[in-house]
């Protein structure tokens, strides 16, 4: 007899039976997801973290990133060896006229004057008398009527190279008038501009003092002027440089003698000053047609650099935007798995500085690149060589300075990089403190020992002073040439630099080369020990070279980041309906 109670199916445990295995299906469903999600982003972050030798093993995709920097710095060094000699002999050529023209049109120029030397052998250029501001006047005026007699090759600006116009501006108070003998003045501080031409077949007889009065009714009032200044202008041919491709260069010289009295001292101090203009030669034909080939060559390295920067920088920036992305993912990840997100410096992982730098000096060698094509294809008026070779220089600079991400894969160069970053922060704290002291030193010294001592005379030199004393430079010197008007103040001075020395250089320098060997011992036993793990590095464990090489990696190659994410969306998609089809079987 059969229990018929036995053929009744209890509807309650029915039910608990298939929310059971409903359960039991979503639970190895979502385990199976999971495992397979963690594997996969493994991967991704052990691929992420690669060298590119150990990607190229992996994948076998093509190293572009790296095949680009290589000709990058081959084409920026090139570019740079170019524009170097070729500023070299601009700098040098310019420089020389300005002695030139110091020797031609400044009143009582020495030739002791164009060596900058340390202490100097002469004292300052200046005139202290009302004929002597004339008399300079009359022998720049004399100079450049004469200047047929100069060596060099200069004619004047008009067309018929005939003697242009010189223009004597002076710069005056509106009013300033002034009664020593009862201590009274009057007094306008507004500064008055007011020019004159200065132009006369007389050169023989010029005088300066004579042609004002005549001709402007003028009559300078010498305690009222703050500046004067003489300027006119000359041509001339460089042929220097010339060679089988490259012409001789033409510039024009605005040269400016500038009288400087804004200290009311009693001396006028004469500074000469000269811009050179590039101009347009009108030269002989066949040079000009072999100059084309020169430019020519030059214009398509220039443009060859300023496309392979752009590619870097495309590349770069790629790479940066990808890494943020996988950031993102790897967060989101580790949220939804491991319920923490990652910490900072975890997150600083995926933020390449290197790849920051390379950005950097793409943009300075391509705006660089851009001045240089400019100066050369005479575009350019104004002397901008100064400007293009900062931006070619730090560009280039920062370019070799990336080398060394490359020799960071290997174990005996990477211990330098690591101790550098080890030791960064505390280098930071460190120099902020020593740096507190250094400028209550520099402030110090200048203020008390300014006027009496040669290399304390103003805020920067204080400084390079105290600076090459830390290093042990010109030690003596720096005790000897302490003036004697004040005793006291000598005395302060002995206290105030051995104080200064022993400080520096026995603790602060010795502590700073501390904290860099504690740095470098740390990193010694990392090696050894192994380095600390985050729980990022713990989750991506080691890579294993056979796995890298196995095709491991390029079974997935075709997969982007998008695609991952995508896949991570569905994932979770698949969870929730899980979910929602377990809470209705159970409701």
């Amino acid at each position: 007899m059969v229990d018929s109670s036995a053929s009744v199916i209890d509807p309650v445990s029915s039910e608990d039976d298939e929310t059971s295995a409903i359960t039991h299906h979503r639970s190895c469903k979502q385990n199976h997801i999971t495992m397979w999600t963690e594997d996969r982003m493994r991967r991704k972050l052990q691929f992420f973290f690669m060298n590119p030798i150990e990607k190229w093993q992996a994948k076998r995709r093509f190293p572009y990133k790296f095949i680009v920097q290589i000709i990058k710095i081959i084409l920026v060094t090139m570019q740079l060896c170019l524009f170097a000699f070729s500023r070299y002999n601009h700098v040098n050529y310019t420089w020389d006229n300005r002695i030139t023209f110091s020797h031609l049109f400044l009143n009582g120029w020495d030739a002791s004057m164009e060596v900058n030397s340390y202490p100097p052998p002469a004292g300052p250029l200046a005139v202290y008398t009302k004929d002597g501001f004339f008399e300079t006047i009359d022998y720049a005026f004399s100079g450049y009527a004469n200047i047929s007699g100069a060596i060099g090759p200069y004619s004047y600006t008009n067309s018929n190279n005939t003697m242009g116009p010189m223009k004597l501006c002076l710069y005056q108070y509106k009013e300033g008038i002034i009664y020593g003998f009862n201590e009274s003045y009057i007094f306008n501080p507004e500064i008055i501009e007011t020019c004159y031409n200065i132009s006369t077949n007389e050169t023989d007889s010029f005088s300066s003092q004579d042609y004002l009065l005549e001709y402007y009714d003028l009559e300078i009032n010498f305690a009222a002027l703050v500046k004067a200044s003489l300027t006119f202008s000359l041509k001339t041919i460089s042929f220097k440089s010339a060679g089988r491709l490259t012409p001789p260069n033409c510039y024009k010289f605005d040269i400016i003698i500038n009288f400087i009295n804004e200290d009311h001292d009693g001396q006028m101090m004469l500074d000469l000053d000269a811009e050179p203009n590039r101009l347009t030669c009108n030269g002989n034909v066949e040079y000009i047609t072999d100059n084309r080939i020169d430019a020519l060559l030059r214009s398509l390295l220039n443009y060859f650099v300023i496309v392979i920067c752009i590619m870097s920088f495309i590349l770069c920036t790629r790479a940066i935007v990808r890494a943020q992305q996988l950031k993102v993912i790897a967060n989101n990840f580790f949220i939804t798995h491991f319920e923490k997100p990652l910490n900072r410096d975890d997150k600083m992982e995926f933020l390449n500085m290197w790849y920051i730098m390379i950005l950097v000096n793409d943009i300075f060698i391509m705006i660089g690149s851009s001045i240089k094509e400019r100066i050369e294809s005479s575009e350019y008026t104004s002397d901008q060589w100064n400007v293009c070779s900062i931006f070619l220089g730090t560009g280039n600079m920062l370019v070799w300075f990336g080398v060394l991400r490359y020799l960071g894969f290997f174990k005996t160069y990477n211990v330098v990089i690591l101790t550098l970053k080890k030791a960064t922060p505390q280098i930071f704290r460190f120099l902020l403190c020593a740096l507190l002291i250094y400028g209550g030193f520099t402030f110090c010294g200048w203020l008390i020992l300014g006027p009496y001592h040669l290399k304390f005379k103003s805020l920067s030199t204080t400084s390079e002073c105290l600076f090459s004393l830390v290093n042990g430079d010109d030690m003596f010197a720096t005790f000897s040439i302490m003036s004697n008007k004040s005793t006291m103040l000598w005395w302060f001075s002995r206290i105030y630099l051995y104080s200064f020395i022993s400080l520096y250089i026995y603790v602060i320098l010795n502590l700073f080369i501390t904290v860099i060997n504690d740095a470098y011992e740390t990193i010694k036993l990392y090696y050894t020990e192994g380095f600390p793990k985050s729980d990022l590095h713990s989750f991506i464990g080691k890579t294993n070279i056979e796995e890298v090489s196995s095709g491991l990696y390029r079974s997935n190659s075709d997969s982007s980041l998008g695609r991952f994410m995508k896949d991570l969306c569905c994932c979770k998609q698949m969870q929730k309906s899980y979910s929602s089809l377990s809470e209705s079987r159970i409701a």
